[in-house]
């Protein structure tokens, strides 16, 4: 097993230019940069969940690489079969540094920085049989919600081998998956594959396991297109690779109740925060409700609005629903839309008072006019 980190020179120039500019946009891609890595934070669930894969007999010996998190969309996009248009490229979902660089949206971008590194194009060259993992943050605007944060964890592999030298099938796939399922989820864990679609995997599957009661989809896996790994630089290679959300597994594992709850520095919590272990609600405090009402240009992007109560709310907000939808062309004028939202203030370690709350939904209310451009009603 090789530790290989690549090299972050264009990375660290993206980031001295972030430094330089004082828009909001710059202040937010700074901070959920700064935001630490969990999949590698000693004693918590989601390093645990790694190293526990990491052990699997079908994940020995595999190298482990580190990359950028700012990565090109040449790369992150082009290359893994995620052309112009399509969805994933959207500003809306996706956070563009620049037009040519964005926070990583998906960690199976390591294929490319791995099968390119000088050391790796040697073993290439003498026809050998590779296998590589990769983890960490990944970055998505996205709903606010008990279930999904902007920055989460993703653990990633790939083993591939030279065609006519090594067959590997989907069977050796689901018997590697089935492993790691059980290094988490205990032996008695039953789970389940399904056909689904990648971009760069073909054929492709969805797993799931049952827990608590209930299948809850745990990965996506399949069989690495021929096509990505040419535009990755190496072929007569086949294999196969996944990708889960470490996030995913660790609620279903120990039942939480709120993403929240793995980034708490409160020890009655951090003390439960144990695979396996049903997690027991420490006091619930109570939620405070505001709700909020403008009127935007139809072609705002809603996911903007989530990144305003983000900037401003943090970790206070357990849930953010987009309750109503309002068209009246007499009225707004025929390209505008009425939204509300109700925002629910709860923090998962103390109890919110009115006045802290109200000043967070005037600065959220402020924004929401200066930044979308809305009318608040």
């Amino acid at each position: 097993m090789a530790e290989i980190n690549i090299n972050r020179d264009a990375e660290h120039n993206l980031l001295k230019s972030l430094e330089s500019r004082t828009d909001s946009e710059a202040l937010r891609f700074r901070r959920y940069l700064a935001m630490p890595d969990l999949s590698r934070k000693e004693g918590g669930p989601l390093k645990e969940i790694v190293d526990r894969a990491k052990k699997t007999k079908s994940l020995s010996g595999f190298d482990v690489i580190n990359i950028p998190e700012i990565v090109p969309t040449n790369i992150l996009f082009d290359l893994f079969n995620m052309p112009v248009g399509h969805p994933a490229r959207s500003k809306s979902d996706t956070y563009y540094v620049d037009e040519q660089n964005v926070l990583r949206t998906h960690d199976t971008v390591f294929w490319y920085y791995y099968l390119n590194d000088p050391e790796i194009k040697k073993r290439i060259a003498n026809k050998e049989t590779l296998g590589a993992l990769c983890y960490g943050k990944v970055y998505r605007k996205d709903e606010i919600d008990s279930r999904h944060m902007n920055v989460f964890h993703q653990f990633g592999g790939l083993y591939i081998a030279p065609d006519g030298v090594k067959t590997i099938t989907p069977d050796d796939l689901k018997a590697a998956l089935s492993e790691i399922a059980r290094s988490i989820f205990g032996d008695s864990v039953e789970f389940r594959f399904y056909d689904h679609n990648f971009p760069y995997t073909d054929p492709s599957f969805e797993m799931e396991a049952f827990i608590n009661g209930q299948w809850i989809e745990i990965l996506g896996c399949g069989m690495a297109r021929k096509s990505v790994l040419k535009e990755c630089g190496i072929e007569g290679y086949h294999g196969w690779a996944f990708g889960f959300g470490l996030e995913r597994l660790a609620i279903a594992s120990m039942s939480l109740p709120d993403i929240r709850l793995l980034w708490s520095s409160d020890e009655r919590v951090t003390k439960q925060l144990q695979l396996g272990r049903k997690f027991q609600e420490v006091s619930k405090y109570p939620p405070t409700v505001r709700d909020i009402s403008f009127i935007v240009d139809k072609d705002v992007a809603l996911n903007n609005y989530y990144e305003i109560v983000r900037e401003y709310a943090g970790n206070l907000i357990e849930e953010v629903k987009h309750v109503d939808t309002f068209e009246n062309a007499a009225k707004f004028g025929a390209d505008k839309v009425s939204h509300t939202f109700r925002i629910i203030y709860r923090s998962p370690e103390r109890t919110l008072t009115n006045d802290e709350v109200n000043e967070i939904q005037d600065k959220i209310r402020e924004k929401t006019a200066s930044e979308l451009h809305a009318v608040l009603r």
